[in-house]
């Protein structure tokens, strides 16, 4: 298949942090509806406007799409003060078992079960139903597929993969149509496997990327460099997402999708090289999460970072966060002692 024609972008402002929103669709938990909105009341407290946002048919079953239409609604935000990505490929269908299908145990108190759709009418159906839980009042500018590493992965064998890539890459087609008659603005992708984006890149002229765990203070290859700059070169924006390694780098129990053990002698070097970080960041006084924010915006390719803060306090520490400036020495003995590879320019 040829590579995708890249239609001329309109101007696409990505402002440093990019908000995720998983939580609005009650991922593991179920907030209030005072508690959603008031995070999202945040957001255009602290952040200059477009504040982006980053959803998807996925969450929730489209729960976050609704919560999100009707939070900004109430806030009386109008549509050009948001700019709003929408990962596409779910379809909320009704639930007819005590729980959704489509990840059980991750989602709570859920009232729809989603299937997913990549196919040309596939994504355009989704597309049309999240317009639709948004509300007439706000539009997405911003659309990819969701996941399209793991729906590769899901391939029983390799022709099973093809006819998969083939679904994938028929569903960039509708949304680059989608882009041509002034739909939306922007086109993208956003997986955990930055391989597949860099083998969709092949065939696809991609406006945006948004890479998933792989540039962060612990994981930073040369590979995932060279590739982040070759974007850079052809003017693909990138978002860098999952900076804290799921939360394992400031303290938490899991490091990406699963939870490691110490005991383990395959993960022991996790817990070591996480020892060595916290070891640092005390001597010099810096949070760990705050380095882990400093560091994944480090590098001029890097356009944004996305992150989804659950508490209302902590939108405001980001963004403080960002325009500090560490010690020299910090990168430097972290450097010295192995934390960061040497490949990596300092901060």
């Amino acid at each position: 298949m040829k590579r995708t024609k890249q239609v001329e972008n309109a101007a696409i402002k990505i402002p440093k942090i990019v908000y995720g929103t998983s939580f609005l669709g009650n991922l593991y938990r179920e907030l209030t509806i005072t508690e959603k909105t008031r995070i999202m009341q945040e957001w255009f407290k602290v952040s200059d406007t477009p504040v982006m946002i980053d959803t998807a048919g996925k969450y929730g079953a489209g729960l976050a799409l609704e919560v999100i239409g009707k939070g900004l609604t109430q806030l009386g935000i109008e549509p050009k003060q948001v700019a709003i990505s929408n990962k596409l490929g779910w379809y909320r269908t009704p639930l007819k078992s005590s729980e959704p299908t489509f990840e059980p145990g991750v989602w709570a108190n859920l009232e729809h079960d989603a299937v997913q759709m990549i196919s040309y009418e596939g994504i355009l159906k989704c597309w049309q139903q999240g317009c639709e839980l948004l509300g007439e009042n706000y539009k997405p500018e911003l659309v990819s597929v969701h996941d399209p590493d793991e729906y590769l992965m899901a391939a029983s064998d390799q022709n099973d993969r093809q006819k998969r890539k083939n679904d994938i890459l028929d569903a960039y087609q509708a949304l680059f149509e989608l882009k041509s008659k002034g739909e939306v603005k922007a086109v993208g992708i956003g997986a955990k496997d930055w391989q597949v984006i860099k083998e969709l890149y092949e065939q696809v002229a991609f406006d945006w990327v948004m890479l998933a765990n792989k540039f962060t203070i612990f994981s930073h290859s040369k590979d995932v460099l060279e590739f982040m700059e070759r974007l850079h070169r052809n003017d693909v924006k990138i978002i860098n997402s999952a900076v804290f390694n799921a939360g394992f780098l400031t303290g938490g129990d899991y490091f990406d999708y699963r939870i490691p053990d110490r005991a383990n002698p395959v993960d022991l070097p996790l817990f070591e090289w996480r020892d060595k970080f916290f070891d640092i960041c005390d001597r010099f006084q810096i949070p760990p999460g705050d380095a882990c924010l400093k560091f994944a915006l480090s590098v001029p390719e890097i356009t944004a970072v996305a992150l989804n803060p659950s508490k209302p306090q902590r939108i405001s520490r980001n963004k403080e966060i960002l325009g500090k400036e560490f010690p020299k020495a910090f990168w430097e003995t972290l450097k010295q002692e192995g934390v960061i590879e040497k490949h990596i320019p300092l901060p």
